[in-house]
């Protein structure tokens, strides 16, 4: 299924724009056609997709769309209709603007659109992730679990990230505040002390000309150097928003030390759980490969995935199909899988594979944040340092100057 965004004109020769959902254009014509609509122009809508899993949304907080999953798990649980669920939602949401966004779900379904469906047309709120685990709820009659399998998986997924962030924070900083003093140094302590060499005449050591020299050049070509920064951080998000080039730079964060290792455990953690979740709930397993798939979050390692689920497809074990993804899945996953396909306990297995990984997780990124402190320390040390000893240099030949 996709978003239509489409102009048509009614009985009355006004014309009306709106969104619909179809499986494809001509789907979407035969819609308007059935409500007696003229269609002008009709275009699939171009989906602003999340960075996240579950990203965060517009109009909504984060904690909110949490609140939301959940507390419609709950009512659905207990035996209230989904029209009925979703009005008590939106009656009950504090904000103004989740008020509204439930409640134009609410008004979809109601008036008999699914609830994917009606979620799919907001797409910076619910993901492809979300909208298929729904979409699979719905069709497998097990709505509320899915449901409360999301929210959970939400709430796991936010903790996972947080720890990644925290581990990142301190080198960040140092790497920070080594750039910001090797600036102050370079535009407000050496220009100084050039003024000083060049009345005293003498030649200067090279180690302290090529210092003044890059503070010359940073102090008359700040400008170019700051645009030289932007174009290249807005080169990146291109290639980024580009599936070539974003392939790419997933391709070269795999291949860089630790780094690479790090985020293939952490494609492992966010698949191998989404899949024991959607497998656990009932959700066929091809179709459940599609929906985890989503939840890699590095392209490369999706495309081999896309390989497995082909072969699966073809009547292949899960375990022989993922055989091809090493670079994902290590051999001792691969046997593990194995014996679980075997023994029936595929689901309870992919769970306990992802707690087992995310504590491997944890111990690489300590292990990286280990090795980045000293590291950096060094650097900014080195740096420093060079700098220092260059603006030192002539002052112990001042004397000979002097004369």
């Amino acid at each position: 299924m996709a978003t239509f965004v489409y102009k048509a004109m009614d009985l009355n020769g006004q014309e009306i724009a709106d969104r619909l959902v179809a499986a494809d254009r001509a789907a979407a014509i035969d819609q308007l056609c059935d409500k007696n609509l003229s269609p002008i122009s009709i275009e699939k809508a171009e989906e602003r997709r999340p960075k996240g899993l579950f990203a965060r949304i517009g109009g909504a907080s984060k904690r909110e769309v949490d609140a939301f999953t959940r507390q419609l798990a709950s009512l659905l649980t207990a035996g209230v209709p989904i029209s009925r669920a979703l009005g008590i939602l939106s009656r009950e949401a504090s904000r103004t603007a989740a008020k509204k966004l439930w409640a134009v779900v609410h008004d979809h379904v109601s008036g008999g659109m699914a609830l994917a469906d009606a979620l799919s047309l907001h797409p910076r709120a619910f993901s492809p992730v979300y909208v298929a685990m729904v979409r699979a709820g719905e069709t497998g009659g097990f709505l509320d679990l899915v449901l409360e399998q999301i929210a959970t998986f939400r709430s796991r997924e936010d903790d996972l990230k947080g720890r990644v962030k925290a581990a990142l924070v301190y080198p960040i900083i140092l790497a920070v505040l080594a750039a910001a003093i090797l600036v102050f140094l370079l535009t407000y302590f050496i220009p100084r002390f050039s003024v000083m060499f060049a009345e005293f005449g003498g030649s200067l050591p090279t180690l302290t000309r090529y210092i003044v020299a890059v503070s010359g050049m940073l102090l008359k070509y700040w400008l170019v150097l700051i645009l030289a920064i932007v174009l290249v951080v807005f080169a990146v998000q291109r290639m980024l928003a580009d599936a070539q080039g974003r392939r790419s730079i997933e391709g070269l964060l795999l291949r860089v030390p630790l780094v690479g290792t790090g985020t293939a455990r952490f494609a492992l953690v966010r698949f191998c759980r989404m899949l024991g979740t959607l497998v656990g709930a009932g959700v066929p397993l091809i179709a459940a490969l599609r929906v985890a798939k989503e939840a890699i979050g590095n392209q490369v390692l999706a495309d081999t995935v896309s390989s497995a689920t082909e072969s699966v497809q073809k009547g292949n074990p899960l375990a022989r199909s993922l055989e091809g993804c090493r670079l994902l899945f290590p051999a001792s996953v691969i046997e593990m899988v194995s014996v679980a396909e075997e023994t029936g306990r595929l689901d309870q297995e992919l769970i306990r594979l992802a707690g087992a990984y995310e504590a491997e997780l944890d111990r690489h990124l300590k292990m990286m944040v280990a090795l980045a402190e000293p590291l950096l320390l060094f650097v900014m040390a080195v740096l420093v340092g060079t700098v220092v000893i260059g603006m030192l240099l002539p002052i112990f030949n001042l004397q000979e100057l002097i004369r």
